[in-house]
């Protein structure tokens, strides 16, 4: 018979906060919107009136939105939060990132701030960026993570875990229209995921970048035990988060997979 991991927050209570990585197996977190989007709402950003479980801001251009939808009845994603970027004011979208609800908020968060910055500095990027592909995937190498390269023209590359993937689909020569995922990004089993994020063609790499940027980074993020998903905390990094020099639980070793290039 199997026998279940160790649990290394058995110790702590529900309540208690941790500190965890990897961020792709923290968790969602809190879904402060104010923190989320930090548009100068007092500076021509819009927040719109919604309805129950759905929020929504635009830029002062409406070219740029963004919004929260929460379905606590869809079991896998459980809601989404989606940006969205046309040409023309309220015209056909130029391209759509779309992230599960369950994805670490952290992550959303750093897109919008991003998001923003290229808005405030050079908007015409968000439609006709020259950032490099690799820009997003490089750093991924220098966290460990492999890299598998398929015959349909995507890239995959996962993390030392095995639980986090980053594909990318680079074949130019594929006709695709603007709703075709050019980049897709999950946590655990690909077809059963715990989150996933997707991002169309069109899709500046300067925020996907901001995106992989955020997923690698050797930031702990702050979680209360209660929330860190029962499938992964065998495999976290936790410390707890007090006052006091905090000492690290590392998940049970394990063989990393190694490098394919």
């Amino acid at each position: 018979m199997h026998t279940p991991p160790i649990d290394p927050f058995t110790n702590f209570g529900p309540d208690q906060n941790v500190k965890v990585l990897p961020r792709h197996l923290a968790g969602p977190g809190g879904r402060d919107i104010a923190s989320i989007w930090p548009f100068p709402f007092d500076d021509g950003w819009h927040l719109h009136p919604a309805g129950e479980g759905m929020a929504f801001s635009s830029s002062p251009c409406a070219r740029l939105w963004t919004r929260l939808v929460l379905e606590p009845d869809n079991t896998r994603g459980q809601g989404t939060w989606t940006i969205g970027a046309s040409r023309i004011p309220f015209g056909p979208k130029a391209w759509v990132m779309t992230f599960d609800v369950t994805t670490p908020v952290e992550l959303v968060r750093d897109v919008h701030t991003e998001l923003l910055d290229v808005y405030l500095e050079d908007r015409d990027r968000l439609f006709d960026d020259d950032t490099a592909p690799h820009t997003a995937y490089a750093p991924l190498f220098a966290r460990g993570w492999s890299h598998e390269l398929q015959t349909a023209g995507t890239q995959t590359f996962r993390s030392p875990d095995g639980l986090g993937a980053v594909r990318h689909r680079f074949d130019a020569g594929r006709s695709r229209g603007p709703g075709d995922a050019a980049w897709t990004t999950w946590a655990g089993d690909g077809a059963n995921a715990h989150w996933k994020a997707r991002f169309t063609c069109g899709t500046p790499a300067t925020l996907v970048a901001a995106f992989t940027a955020s997923l690698i980074s050797t930031e702990p993020l702050h979680r209360t035990v209660k929330d860190v998903p029962l499938d992964f905390r065998h495999r976290l990094y936790t410390a707890a988060a007090t006052a006091h020099q905090p000492t690290a639980v590392p998940p049970p070793a394990g063989p990393a997979p190694g490098r394919t290039r």
